[in-house]
Protein backbone atom coordinates (compact mmCIF):
# COMPACT_ATOMS: atom_id res chain seq x y z
CA UNK A 1 0.00 0.00 0.00
CA UNK A 2 1.45 3.28 -0.54
CA UNK A 3 0.81 6.40 2.00
CA UNK A 4 1.49 9.82 1.63
CA UNK A 5 2.70 12.52 3.84
CA UNK A 6 4.14 15.76 4.08
CA UNK A 7 7.10 17.11 5.77
CA UNK A 8 9.25 19.90 6.75
CA UNK A 9 12.21 20.73 4.97
CA UNK A 10 14.75 19.80 6.68
CA UNK A 11 13.62 16.42 7.83
CA UNK A 12 12.54 16.03 4.14
CA UNK A 13 16.47 16.56 3.25
CA UNK A 14 17.56 14.38 6.03
CA UNK A 15 14.95 11.23 4.68
CA UNK A 16 16.38 12.08 1.21
CA UNK A 17 20.19 12.05 1.67
CA UNK A 18 20.14 8.86 4.36
CA UNK A 19 21.02 10.85 7.60
CA UNK A 20 17.55 10.30 8.85
CA UNK A 21 15.72 6.74 8.42
CA UNK A 22 13.17 7.04 11.37
CA UNK A 23 10.14 9.17 10.93
CA UNK A 24 8.64 10.29 13.89
CA UNK A 25 4.35 10.21 14.18
CA UNK A 26 1.76 10.69 16.41
CA UNK A 27 0.14 6.97 15.79
CA UNK A 28 -3.52 8.83 14.89
CA UNK A 29 -5.78 6.67 12.50
CA UNK A 30 -3.46 7.78 9.37
CA UNK A 31 -0.45 6.10 10.99
CA UNK A 32 -1.98 3.22 11.99
CA UNK A 33 -2.89 1.78 8.65
CA UNK A 34 1.36 1.79 8.22
CA UNK A 35 2.42 -1.45 7.60
CA UNK A 36 5.68 -2.91 7.48
CA UNK A 37 6.50 -3.41 3.88
CA UNK A 38 3.96 -0.46 2.91
CA UNK A 39 5.46 2.55 0.99
CA UNK A 40 5.25 6.02 2.15
CA UNK A 41 5.60 8.85 -0.34
CA UNK A 42 6.77 12.35 1.28
CA UNK A 43 5.90 15.44 -0.10
CA UNK A 44 8.22 18.25 0.63
CA UNK A 45 5.66 20.88 2.45
CA UNK A 46 7.70 23.80 0.99
CA UNK A 47 7.84 22.64 -2.51
CA UNK A 48 5.21 20.05 -3.11
CA UNK A 49 6.66 18.61 -6.06
CA UNK A 50 9.69 17.34 -4.33
CA UNK A 51 8.90 13.84 -3.44
CA UNK A 52 10.64 10.61 -1.90
CA UNK A 53 9.42 7.32 -1.67
CA UNK A 54 10.11 4.90 0.60
CA UNK A 55 9.74 1.62 2.31
CA UNK A 56 8.70 0.79 5.88
CA UNK A 57 10.93 -1.88 7.03
CA UNK A 58 9.64 -1.08 10.84
CA UNK A 59 7.32 -0.02 13.18
CA UNK A 60 8.34 1.29 16.83
CA UNK A 61 5.51 1.85 19.24
CA UNK A 62 5.57 3.55 22.12
CA UNK A 63 2.91 5.22 24.49
CA UNK A 64 5.15 9.23 24.15
CA UNK A 65 7.72 10.28 23.06
CA UNK A 66 9.84 10.39 26.37
CA UNK A 67 9.19 6.57 25.78
CA UNK A 68 10.67 6.77 22.27
CA UNK A 69 13.17 9.13 22.73
CA UNK A 70 15.04 6.72 25.55
CA UNK A 71 14.35 3.51 23.19
CA UNK A 72 15.31 4.28 19.44
CA UNK A 73 18.27 5.60 18.17
CA UNK A 74 18.09 9.34 18.20
CA UNK A 75 20.75 9.80 15.03
CA UNK A 76 18.63 7.84 13.26
CA UNK A 77 15.61 9.88 13.79
CA UNK A 78 17.35 13.07 12.22
CA UNK A 79 19.55 14.47 15.00
CA UNK A 80 23.11 15.03 14.47
CA UNK A 81 26.30 14.31 16.73
CA UNK A 82 26.17 17.85 17.55
CA UNK A 83 22.34 18.21 18.37
CA UNK A 84 21.86 14.84 19.52
CA UNK A 85 23.14 16.35 22.74
CA UNK A 86 20.38 18.50 23.01
CA UNK A 87 18.27 16.09 21.85
CA UNK A 88 14.23 16.40 24.10
CA UNK A 89 11.42 14.55 23.53
CA UNK A 90 9.61 17.62 24.13
CA UNK A 91 10.78 18.59 20.99
CA UNK A 92 7.86 16.44 19.88
CA UNK A 93 5.45 18.92 21.39
CA UNK A 94 5.50 21.59 19.14
CA UNK A 95 3.74 19.07 16.65
CA UNK A 96 1.87 16.92 19.06
CA UNK A 97 0.11 18.02 22.42
CA UNK A 98 0.72 15.35 25.48
CA UNK A 99 -2.89 15.05 25.30
CA UNK A 100 -2.39 13.69 21.62
CA UNK A 101 -0.18 11.37 22.24
CA UNK A 102 -1.73 9.64 25.64
CA UNK A 103 -4.76 9.53 23.21
CA UNK A 104 -3.30 7.40 20.15
CA UNK A 105 0.13 6.82 21.35
CA UNK A 106 3.59 7.31 18.76
CA UNK A 107 5.07 5.44 16.17
CA UNK A 108 8.59 5.89 14.81
CA UNK A 109 8.15 4.31 11.28
CA UNK A 110 11.45 3.19 10.04
CA UNK A 111 12.31 3.69 6.39
CA UNK A 112 14.50 3.02 3.39
CA UNK A 113 14.70 5.16 0.38
CA UNK A 114 13.35 2.78 -2.84
CA UNK A 115 13.13 3.64 -6.42
CA UNK A 116 10.46 2.01 -7.00
CA UNK A 117 7.20 3.40 -8.55
CA UNK A 118 4.52 2.31 -6.65
CA UNK A 119 0.64 3.59 -7.31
Amino acid sequence: MLHNMKLNASPFEKIKNGTKTIELRLNDEKRQQVKTGDFIEFSCIGNPSDKIQTKVTALHYFESFEELYNSLPLIQCGYTEETVKNACFSDMEKFYSKEEQEKYGVVGIELEITDLNIE
